[in-house]
């Protein structure tokens, strides 16, 4: 299974994208994404819509593979249980209730 840095790869060689390249397209030195694609650094999330853009990407697939990965890595990092991962999903789901439930009230004055 790749990484996000090796999809990133993927996507850039299959395009005929050189490093300077798509560098230039996302506002990254071609150093900076070289180490995004080899694993040494993350890409920022700040940068997810311009990448979904140049490599015409559902902006939604995109987020999902790069959070996955990085909720991933901090399991695999502190030795968690994978029951962590329905914890989680219950906390977004309250989260987002919540959220809801919030946003939709009306104050008369």
């Amino acid at each position: 299974m790749e990484n996000f840095g090796q999809y990133i790869r993927r996507l850039r060689t299959d395009k005929g994208f050189t490093l300077t390249e798509l560098g230039a397209k996302l506002k990254l030195d071609s150093a900076g994404l070289s180490k995004i694609e080899t694993g040494h650094k993350r890409i920022k999330h700040e940068t997810l819509p311009l990448l979904a853009e140049v490599f015409n990407l559902e902006f939604d697939k995109l987020k999902e593979q790069y959070y996955g990965e990085e909720i991933a890595m901090k399991l695999y990092k502190y030795n968690c249980p994978e029951t962590t991962l329905t914890v989680a999903e219950e906390r977004v789901k309250y989260m987002k209730q919540h959220s809801a439930k919030q946003s939709s009230l009306i104050f008369n004055s």
